[in-house]
């Protein structure tokens, strides 16, 4: 892993981590890891690389540091509003980028973005997917990957439409959060899952 990357994993973390999504101390160990062989100097990286099993429980602190030294810090739109158009918005690029799988990113925009926004129609699209690939069958005459291409294209057409503020200024935008409860966690850097899906329950980030 080049110094680049290295340190651009960082960042996504910090910025994952600042949109409330769940990281795993482990993920952000492997991470201090990797950053310490590429070369990246920073006071707290050592210690968070060195930590063991019994000593996970100290990464989220030692991540914060190691933030902190390298200015990863992430500011969150303080309007809960804001800040879920936001996450809409990262986690589709991700998906653009290759860096997300699309069935897993669909379902935390689903799950994390969509419900608590009332469903709009910006998000409309990926919702629709995200319900195909929770519901896909390996007999269904549509492909898992076709599914997984469809996010794709809605992906690219929601970052192409604007950016979260383009989204807060369309007509019928909601105006407050609709809480629905808390999704359970998935595994690795994800912010979430609908609780009854068998193909997300079958993906791991």
């Amino acid at each position: 892993m080049t110094k680049d990357e290295a340190l651009d994993r960082l960042r996504q973390l910090a910025r994952a981590q600042a949109l409330g999504c769940h990281v795993g101390s482990d993920r952000l160990i492997q991470a201090g890891l990797d950053a310490l062989l590429a070369d990246i100097d920073a006071p707290s990286l050592a210690l968070l690389a060195g930590l063991g099993r019994r000593e996970e429980h100290e990464a989220r602190e030692l991540f914060d540091h190691v933030k902190d030294e390298l200015g990863l810090g992430f500011e969150v739109p303080a309007d809960p509003i804001a800040a879920r158009w936001a996450l809409a918005y990262w986690l589709a690029a991700q998906i653009v980028d290759g860096s997300l799988d699309p069935a897993i990113g669909a379902g935390l925009i689903w799950v994390e973005a969509a419900m608590e926004l009332g469903y709009p129609d910006g998000l409309q699209p990926i919702v629709h997917c995200a319900i195909e690939l929770d519901d896909w069958d390996a007999n269904w005459s549509t492909s898992l990957e076709q599914l997984k291409e469809e996010v794709l294209v809605a992906a690219r057409a929601l970052i192409e439409s604007g950016g979260p503020e383009s989204a807060l200024s369309r007509p019928g935008s909601p105006k407050t959060v609709t809480s629905w409860g808390s999704a359970s966690r998935i595994e690795g850097d994800g912010c979430g899952q609908p609780g009854p899906g068998r193909l997300f329950n079958s993906l791991s980030m």
